[in-house]
């Protein structure tokens, strides 16, 4: 069964139209590149501290 992904955003104000994460300036397809580039999720929190790992999780399932 599908999760409701509540913080994926896409708002045609907020950079460009591409899904964020929560609204903010940070889309989800950098979480993704910064994952596939073999970043743990701790180091991304460490260098994003706004984002937090349910959003990390969100992204991933979002993919």
């Amino acid at each position: 069964m599908f999760k409701t992904l509540d913080r994926i955003t896409i708002d045609p104000e907020v950079f460009q139209g591409q899904p964020c994460i929560r609204g903010m300036r940070i889309p989800v397809t950098l979480i993704l590149k910064l994952l596939a580039a073999d970043k743990t999720h701790a180091q991304i929190i460490d260098d994003y501290p706004e984002i937090e790992e349910e959003d990390i999780k969100q992204c991933i399932e979002y993919a």
